[in-house]
């Protein structure tokens, strides 16, 4: 989904206070605005109609060719078998 820029004015000394006690939580205004939209989003927009964004924006998984058949190895036993290596090589 193509997204849109937010632009917003906010006072320049409350922006540098905000942003130096944000980061001694290992945080950003950026990362911290993301939440908040999302969650005005969430608590705005009916889920039926989120699903239904969501279903529609979720990227397409294309389909993986089929794996080519491979022969499958011979095991141990019927190689022995073949050898006569069984008890019946005995008899």
């Amino acid at each position: 989904m193509e997204k849109n820029e937010i632009m917003l004015s906010f006072d320049s000394e409350k922006m540098e206070a905000l942003v130096f006690y944000l980061k001694k939580e290992n945080t950003t205004v950026q990362k911290k605005m993301d939440e908040a939209l999302r969650l005005l989003y969430e608590q705005t927009v009916p889920e039926p109609l989120r699903e239904y964004l969501d279903a529609k924006s979720a990227p397409v998984r294309p389909r993986r060719p089929p794996r080519p058949s491979q022969p499958k190895a011979e095991t141990p036993k019927s190689a022995s078998a073949s050898t006569g290596g069984g008890k019946e090589a005995g008899v």
